[in-house]
């Protein structure tokens, strides 16, 4: 059976089928690509989070956060029961300057910054009766502050805790309280005579990947400047914020009625530590999350490829072999290895671009064998960069990425229907009718004779 291009349709069937089985057995070895692509990325991370560990991580500051003790009773030893009571701060404001450094190791990179915070704010003098705390049982001269920090070995400067002109000594380590586990405790002895406390104190903080703070005050004001520009703002609340070619300058304003929960408690308070506010750095491309995005299209290139050379072999009445689909095919998957291996060493735009330029050339000298004509060798090639320079489009546009695939299948559709447009799958069918119609009145003619 042969169409109007002649060629026989079952033949093309079957290769139609054996091209199909080739798809799928690709299959496996782009699988085996994902599977490097993310061992690659857990070492990444295990680089960062070894220097997280001695530089420090993500930075949440949580405090200063007021510590009243109250006696509760005695014990049978008579010794007294302590219960705290917690005071969040009247107003809230931190005024920082945030430095970015890239630091290696081995082939791997993270970044981490160093912050320079200003930080000041007000309590009042606290309010126990509203939490039904007895004036007798109050402990003043034990009051206390403390300060969450999570990884204290990124606090890089002697804290001069300043309150009401007072220096009060900083200890390391939190006491006994329900609010953070990790951070400072200062002393900070009540009057019930002084109705008003300011304090201030200047941290100087390493970390890593993001820094965030708890909205304690009942008026928060955090303001943050950094020359690192490529960030996301994240959290429970979004900035005023202006990013440009010198950085970021990023304002909070919070109020005590735009979160979920109080001024003062006793007991735990797991909603405290639940909001925040803050900002991510990061690096201006992640390899790995672009080389595992491109992976994602790899059976849609193999798929379009071959596409291109059913359509030669269609058209040209050329036979191209399965082992030479298989072997493009190879070629096609290894880009994404070279596309890894290079972008370890240099940026991602230029490993694209080499990795591209490597296969695209591969593909092309190869297709001379099988086209043995230079034209369709040339026009090989042109596909070959329209489809990499296609994907390079699509790896930039993160929010326009399933639109852009989309229309680019939508239209490499159409191009083959166009293509094809003139086949007649049938026309063989109707010829064998013919012949049998003839035979038939031949047939005919000689029962009459």
């Amino acid at each position: 059976m042969k169409t109007n291009f002649g060629i026989n349709v079952d033949m093309i069937f079957v290769k139609i089928i054996v091209v199909a089985v080739l798809v799928v057995v690709m299959l496996i070895p782009i699988s085996l690509i994902k599977s490097l692509v993310e061992e690659r990325e857990e070492n990444q991370q295990s680089a960062q989070d070894d220097i997280s560990t001695k530089w420090g991580g993500v930075q949440k500051i949580t405090g200063p956060i007021l510590v009243l003790p109250y006696q509760v009773g005695v014990d049978k030893n008579q010794n007294l029961l302590i219960n705290y009571a917690y005071f969040l701060p009247d107003s809230y404001e931190v005024d920082g300057n945030v430095n970015t450094e890239e630091r290696n190791r081995s082939l791997f990179k993270t970044l981490v910054y160093q912050s320079d915070l200003q930080v000041s704010g007000k309590f009042a003098l606290p309010d126990y009766r509203k939490l039904n705390i007895k004036e007798e049982s109050v402990i003043w001269k034990d009051a206390h502050v403390v300060i969450g920090i999570p990884y204290l070995q990124g606090v890089k400067n002697k804290i001069e805790f300043n309150v009401n002109g007072t220096l009060q000594p900083v200890q390391p380590g939190v006491n006994a309280n329900s609010t953070v586990d990790s951070g400072l405790t200062v002393s900070f002895p009540l009057n019930p005579e002084t109705t008003e406390y300011n304090f201030d104190f200047l941290l100087t903080l390493n970390g890593s990947e993001g820094l965030y703070f708890t909205p304690i005050g009942k008026e928060t004001h955090v303001h943050l400047k950094s020359p690192w520009k490529t960030v996301s703002f994240d959290g429970n609340f979004l900035p005023e914020r202006k990013i440009d070619s010198n950085g970021f300058d990023a304002k909070w304003s919070v109020f005590d009625y735009n979160r979920n929960y109080v001024q003062m408690w006793k007991g735990s308070n797991e909603k405290l530590t639940s909001s925040s506010l803050g900002v991510d750095f990061k690096l201006p491309v992640d390899k790995y999350q672009m080389t595992m995005r491109s992976v994602k299209y790899a059976i849609m290139f193999i798929v379009l490829t071959f596409v291109v050379f059913f359509l030669v072999e269609l058209l040209s009445k050329k036979k191209i072999h399965p082992v030479q689909y298989l072997l493009v095919s190879c070629a096609l998957v290894l880009f994404y290895t070279l596309l890894l291996a290079i972008s370890e060493h240099l940026s991602f735009s230029l490993s694209y671009l080499i990795s591209a330029f490597a296969t695209t050339a591969l593909i092309t000298l190869y297709s001379t064998t099988m086209f043995k004509n230079l034209k369709q060798t040339a026009m090989m090639g042109l596909f070959l960069t329209i489809l990499y320079a296609y994907l390079y489009v699509i790896l930039q546009q993160e929010n326009m990425a399933l639109l852009f695939g989309a229309v680019g299948l939508f239209i490499a559709l159409a191009i083959v229907m166009f293509v094809l447009r003139r086949v007649d799958w049938y026309k063989n069918n109707t010829d064998e009718s013919e012949i049998v119609e003839d035979n038939s009145s031949e047939y005919i003619s000689q029962d009459d004779k």
